[in-house]
């Protein structure tokens, strides 16, 4: 291991940009807090700044995944398409495979400028986790409960409010609704069969009835549906760890844009569509594992600087009065001081692992736990 690749893989500078992300990111939320003044007066206005206050947050682990990994992203797509990625609103339907396949989807949302009014369907309980759950309340992001008894309306009307969204965004969504395990996997094909419907090799089965009501919601706001397969080189299995400490990864996504006219209105044809889409994602992945490369022509859209140059913005205000704090600490010599020093560094280090723990495939949700099984029904 080189000199850079060692010191990126130490806790001490996990530490900085644990502690650069947790105090930014709570500035953030409180000046997201006072915003909500703007919201009566002029709803819009209360939106764009809230999109650049999420993009201070969010840009945060794209900069990780972009400059300090170094992580290369291969897009292959159709160059009549191209020209529209981030000039228009679209459907991203992304495979949940991956431990960081949500920060590839933001890093292209990045990579096309829509990465701060980007939303995701995410599920309700998120709403109430500091600094990521917080700054998305505030730019409206579309929360569930996976109860579709519940959640038809309260998602329909979150749906209906981005309609006169006044900054372009992808709308990012797993509609397998969890990542992918040999074990879910197995479960997933059980309820397929049981359905009459076409098994998949690399994928679990589709949950149809969040895409469905997507697509009706945002029809007409949103021109088309980006069909993005994620797959990595050489077999290659990415954590959030292997980003936090400098590993280098090498991702191909291979995107079709559909435009939205292709897309059943009919939520029982729409279901079936979005099945055959998936089949024909399953093909894709195998022609990638048989030959190494997705169809159409590879590009590889530019990195931008304001990842960076954002998180060195926030690195400059917050940590110099940081290290002033620890060296007075140090140097006082009191076993008092010293005592909570010791107790601050390690409750910083077990919250360094459990955000990356909660990111971890075998933390993800129970998929096909009997309650599961009695009420998925799309």
């Amino acid at each position: 291991m080189d000199l850079i690749g060692f010191l990126k893989s130490q806790f001490l500078c996990h530490l900085v940009f644990c502690y650069v992300f947790i105090a930014s990111g709570l500035i953030i939320n409180t000046v997201q807090l006072f915003t909500l003044i703007l919201w009566p007066i002029n709803r819009q206005l209360f939106r764009r700044l809230n999109c650049r206050l999420s993009y201070c947050v969010s840009s945060q682990l794209v900069m990780l995944l972009e400059w300090w990994s170094g992580t290369e992203c291969v897009i292959y797509t159709d160059p009549q398409a191209y020209p529209k990625f981030g000039k228009e609103n679209a459907i991203v339907v992304l495979n949940h495979k991956f431990e960081i396949d949500f920060l590839c989807g933001w890093s292209l949302a990045e990579r096309f400028g829509v990465l701060g009014g980007s939303k995701v369907l995410a599920k309700k309980e998120l709403a109430y986790v500091p600094i990521i759950g917080w700054m998305w309340y505030f730019t409206e992001m579309v929360f569930c409960t996976r109860k579709w008894e519940q959640d038809r309306k309260t998602v329909s009307q979150s749906l209906l409010h981005l309609r006169d969204y006044p900054e372009k965004y992808f709308f990012l969504i797993h509609c397998e609704g969890t990542r992918f395990t040999e074990k879910k996997h197995q479960i997933s094909m059980q309820v397929a069969q049981a359905k009459g419907l076409p098994s998949l090799k690399y994928h679990l089965l589709p949950r149809t009835k969040g895409f469905a009501v997507t697509v009706r919601s945002l029809r007409d706001v949103v021109s088309a549906v980006y069909d993005c397969t994620l797959n990595f080189r050489n077999n290659e299995n990415p954590t959030l760890l292997g980003v936090l400490n400098g590993k280098k990864y090498h991702a191909d996504l291979y995107v079709r844009r559909i435009p939205l006219e292709e897309v059943p209105e009919d939520e029982d044809e729409c279901a079936a569509w979005l099945h055959r889409l998936y089949q024909e994602k399953d093909a894709f992945q195998e022609d990638y594992h048989r030959t190494g490369t997705f169809p159409e022509t590879p590009m590889v859209p530019p990195r931008r600087p304001w990842t960076l140059l954002n998180w060195l913005f926030w690195a400059s205000l917050l940590l110099y009065p940081f290290f002033r704090f620890l060296v007075s600490m140090v140097s006082s010599g009191s076993s008092l001081t010293l005592a909570s020093f010791v107790l601050v560094f390690f409750v910083a280090s077990m919250g360094v692992r459990w955000m990356i723990g909660v990111t971890e495939i075998d933390k993800g949700s129970a998929y096909g736990n009997i309650d599961n099984k009695q009420k998925q029904n799309d």
